[in-house]
């Protein structure tokens, strides 16, 4: 360890930590906040010992004991002693090599094995449901107050991330229920932050996880995980921060809605938003300030991507909107849900069996219709209540059948798109003939239903209209572009 100091000293709000060759100590300081009590000796020995035992989970080999401090026969305080870490093997530094990947991997393995390792647990439970995730949420912003009114933030940008936390938070009550019914809640790090995680040859040392309250380190194994996420976005860019959580995935063989890892990593921002601009507010370095203000906009960004989208595809038969839907499905990673599937679901027929009838008959009378679209807007709520976003692909003719998907978004606080797809009616009749000659199709529309139709067709004023005369890319690509113009309209882009 020649290329550094024999003897240095890092201070933390709550530490101190003396490195002297090649060990760490770390002495609490005798304080009280708002959070932690260590003010007697006493305090400070239960707190040692359960900073030992909790690190101990990720790395036995760096955290080797508990040291007194005597004086004149006394103890008067107590050390944790630690093997010190190679700093040129800090993750941080990592990132800028050719071995940053290689690094990012071996971390998310070591993570998810230490998830496994891991029991479920009521306590866990508890902190992972909505009203202690809520709860989390509105004490930090109710510690930005302060911060606001010292010129550190915006006030309506708290506001609107209050808004838009809440929103998710009520809207996604059974994600979470599932999350915890499937055993994901557990007793983690509660602080995985890249300074902090050492990448040696026999693989990563992970240290100092939060020790002084349980409640924040318990809960999601996602959220854990989310926390590194979001510190590997700040130093290495979107990019490596996804590869993380990708590698994470791979090893861990856990599943979720992107919306909710959003979600998430949006919280673990606003953490280290307050966290920066304390410090500013005590040291009014504007480097401090800068670190704030970029951690609140990381968290905006991150909220604005967890709100799930509801996108409603409309038009005639035969105007594409099957393809376009299917094409916005596969470019945005959504689900599509199709009346044609869904009505011969209701209606106990096999999708690939054709039930082609006159219009208001067979399995196209308006009682069937109305409970294909009942179904189909239950089926999208389930979807979006479990935070995914959904394509939904039918004719949409009846305003009524878009205001009952209006209010079904709305409830699970969902960004709406409405799309409709126009297409002359010539058009139109010579792709379903093309279409009716495939047996792959599971369409019942004929050429003559199309001027049928467009005469039932209520105004859709509150769409978007795609030109499907053009080519099914482009048509693609100027659908996907309304829809993230219209979801970040009115929040941080």
């Amino acid at each position: 360890m020649n290329h550094v100091p024999y003897a240095t000293l890092a201070e933390t709000h709550i530490s101190v930590v003396s490195l002297v060759g090649d060990r760490a100590f770390k002495l609490l300081k005798p304080i009280q906040t708002s959070f932690l009590d260590h003010r007697s000796v006493e305090d400070r020995r239960r707190a040692i010992n359960e900073e030992l035992d909790l690190n101990r989970r990720l790395a036995r080999d760096v955290y080797l004991g508990i040291s007194d401090i005597v004086e004149n026969g006394q103890v008067t305080d107590y050390m944790l002693v630690m093997r010190r870490m190679p700093s040129d093997r800090r993750l941080t530094v990592l990132l800028a090599t050719t071995e940053a990947d290689e690094a990012l991997r071996s971390v998310a393995k070591a993570v998810a094995g230490f998830h496994a390792s891991l029991e479920p647990n009521e306590i866990a439970a508890a902190c992972a449901g909505p009203a202690d995730e809520w709860t989390r949420w509105q004490n930090n912003i109710d510690e930005l107050g302060d911060l606001v009114a010292a010129g550190v933030f915006d006030g309506s940008d708290v506001e609107q991330i209050q808004s838009m936390a809440r929103c998710y938070i009520d809207g996604r009550h059974q994600l979470f229920e599932q999350r915890i019914a499937a055993g994901l809640a557990r007793d983690g790090h509660g602080d995985l932050m890249a300074d902090d995680i050492f990448v040696l040859t026999d693989g990563p040392r992970i240290l100092d996880c939060l020790a002084f309250d349980q409640s924040l380190r318990q809960g999601d194994v996602l959220a854990d995980i989310a926390f590194l996420v979001m510190d590997i976005e700040r130093l290495a860019g979107p990019d490596a921060a996804a590869r993380l959580l990708r590698y994470y995935q791979e090893f861990s063989a856990e599943n979720h809605p992107a919306s909710l890892a959003h979600h998430y990593v949006a919280y673990r921002a606003l953490v280290r938003a307050k966290i920066w601009a304390i410090r500013y507010v005590q040291t009014r370095d504007p480097e401090h300030l800068s670190a704030a203000r970029g951690h609140i906009a990381q968290c905006q960004a991150h909220l604005v991507r967890a709100q799930p989208r509801l996108t409603l595809v409309g038009g005639g038969p035969g105007s594409g909107k099957s393809t376009l839907a299917e094409a916005i499905g596969a470019a945005m990673g959504w689900t599509v849900l199709n009346t044609d599937e869904i009505r011969k679901d209701v209606s106990g027929r096999s999708r690939a069996e054709h039930a082609m009838a006159e219009p208001d008959e067979g399995i196209y009378t308006p009682e069937n219709t109305e409970l294909t679209y009942r179904e189909l807007v239950d089926e999208a709520s389930a979807l979006l209540g479990r935070g995914e976003s959904v394509v939904l692909d039918a004719s949409w003719s009846l305003d009524t059948h878009r205001e009952m998907a209006r209010r079904v978004g709305g409830d699970a606080g969902a960004k709406i798109v409405e799309l409709e797809c126009h297409l002359t009616p010539t058009i139109a009749k010579e792709r379903i003939t093309r279409r009716l000659a495939s047996p792959w199709t599971i369409s019942d529309a004929t050429p003559e239903i199309v001027d049928h139709m467009s005469k039932r067709r209520d105004d859709w004023p509150q769409a978007i209209s795609i030109d499907t005369s053009r080519p099914k890319v482009d048509c693609r690509d100027v659908a996907v572009r309304h829809i993230v113009t219209e979801s970040l309209e009115g929040t941080v882009a």
